[in-house]
């Protein structure tokens, strides 16, 4: 660490920087834990309930002519995996987001990532119909890009430059727009029902295929996300602290952008438009771990993936045996912990 740089951190610099690691590994233990059990539930419960012995026996000891063996391992446990690769992933890019950009209103789902990628996929079903899904999270990844630079360009064009308010009314409009360009597409070219996963949001008949596919881009972009975490602590503290510490900030930020478009483009690509995963956790994570990335992003990880599989849980049994999208149920308690925080950030102006 360059030590001019940090004798010249403020207190308040330097409090910015406090963490509970004690905490953050009781976190860590007990979500995953949590996140064990809650699987195990979720396979459990559906149209036919299963007892926790049989899905251990279908998970370790996999009988094909058993009927309940072939429902764990064919539907329920393709999608109670998926809910958790795509709970860690939203969350962990929130958390990057908010610490890079040091806007507390960041999410992909807020600043435009999610419509993008789902916009690219439009035109996918539109243009090229029986894309392989390997495709499919190519251009979800470049349409997520697409999508977050005019967020950008159209928040720094407003009077007074971009802040954390701007940034976020920029993004819910253009993820309007994007979100009609869509269902126009759809409408145009009859692909409403390719596209209907996607306005609902959620896991069901996800494929072993797909997990398959996205794992590898999911795993290698949640550990770079570790291998940056310090990076972005320091970002966190501002651009010209962490220069001061010795940081390369436009290589962090390249890095830090590339994994969120990752982890987003290829979250969407499965299960489509849900939100607030990555406005919630990161805020949730900071307040019981404190400001260190090196513990916020795997913590946030952990709790984004319990929050995903217990939505997925809670959207099966509210109204049996019918599901309700999973992005609705997040939705329920995203849009009051959104609606708090741009008060708060506009009472700070």
């Amino acid at each position: 660490m360059n030590q001019q740089a940090a004798a010249n951190m403020t207190p308040d610099s330097k409090e910015h920087l406090r963490s509970r690691p004690k905490t953050a590994s009781l976190i860590l233990i007990g979500g995953l834990a949590a996140l064990v059990l809650s699987m195990g539930l979720s396979i459990s419960f559906g149209a036919a309930n299963i007892r926790l012995s049989e899905v251990w026996s279908a998970v370790f000891n996999f009988h094909a002519d058993v009927v309940n063996h072939q429902i764990i391992r064919d539907l329920r446990l393709p999608r109670v995996l998926a809910s958790a690769m795509i709970g860690a992933s939203f969350a962990v890019a929130g958390a990057l987001m908010q610490g890079m950009t040091r806007n507390p209103l960041a999410d992909s789902g807020l600043l435009g990532i999610n419509a993008g990628a789902g916009f690219a996929l439009a035109l996918c079903f539109a243009f090229f119909p029986g894309l392989s899904f390997m495709y499919l999270i190519l251009y979800a990844f470049l349409g997520a890009g697409v999508g977050a630079g005019l967020v950008y360009g159209v928040g720094s064009l407003a009077p007074g430059g971009l802040t954390p308010v701007r940034l976020v009314l920029a993004g819910a409009a253009l993820s309007l727009l994007l979100t009609a360009l869509s269902e126009g597409v759809a409408l145009y070219f009859h692909i409403g029902q390719d596209l209907a996963f996607w306005y609902a949001g959620g896991v069901a008949g996800t494929k072993w295929v797909q997990l398959k596919i996205m794992f590898p881009w999911i795993a290698g972009a949640l550990i770079g996300s570790l291998l940056i975490s310090r990076s972005i602590t320091m970002l966190s503290l501002g651009d010209e602290v962490a220069k001061g510490l010795g940081q390369r900030t436009a290589l962090i930020k390249l890095a830090a952008v590339l994994i969120v478009l990752v982890l987003a483009g290829s979250s969407v690509a499965v299960v489509g438009s849900v939100g607030f995963i990555g406005l919630i956790i990161p805020h949730v994570t900071r307040y019981l771990v404190g400001v260190d990335y090196r513990w916020i992003v795997p913590c946030s990880a952990v709790l984004g993936s319990l929050l995903a599989v217990l939505a997925d849980l809670a959207a099966r049994m509210i109204n049996p045996p019918h599901e309700t999208p999973i992005g609705a149920i997040i939705s329920l308690i995203g849009v009051p912990f959104f609606l708090y925080l741009a008060r708060r950030e506009v009472g700070d102006l």
